[in-house]
């Protein structure tokens, strides 16, 4: 674990920038910084039960998306969660979704919450290691 709330802050800064790049990236429609925020063996399983394993198929999935399905769209990821596991490993909860444009909040059927598990590694950076998303049903925030 972290050894110091200076060490803590920083880790939790760089996790949520993990979280701030994959939506940057989203909302370019770059596929290459979208895919290279992963692991290069990441899992990603989305809602429909979609699942797809590695940075480069990830990086074709964002390929297509960018280009016909999401193209022209934004991303909410609100951090509503984040712990970490060790001194190399955290769990953020986000909840948000699809933003057609001139959205603020995705309509009901594009509502997600997700889990990311995020890896540090020897470059000192941290990646996505597993991602998982499912409709969020929910009409209220957990905890509020």
């Amino acid at each position: 674990m972290t050894t110091s709330i200076t060490d803590l802050r920083t880790a939790e800064e760089a996790a949520r920038g993990v979280v701030k790049a994959v939506g940057k990236a989203w909302g370019d429609n770059n596929p290459d910084g979208f895919a290279d925020a992963y692991t290069e063996d990441a899992t990603m399983i989305l809602s429909g039960d979609r699942f797809f394993r590695g940075r480069e198929v990830i990086r074709k999935v964002a390929q297509q998306q960018f280009s016909s399905a999401h193209k022209g769209t934004t991303l909410l990821q609100n951090v509503v969660d984040l712990r970490f596991v060790g001194t190399d490993t955290a769990v953020i909860i986000t909840e948000g979704g699809v933003l057609a444009p001139g959205e603020t909040e995705p309509a009901p059927d594009r509502a997600i919450r997700a889990t990311w598990v995020l890896a540090k590694k020897p470059d000192q950076k941290w990646y996505i290691a597993a991602y998982q998303n499912t409709r969020n049903a929910d009409t209220q925030l957990p905890g509020a």
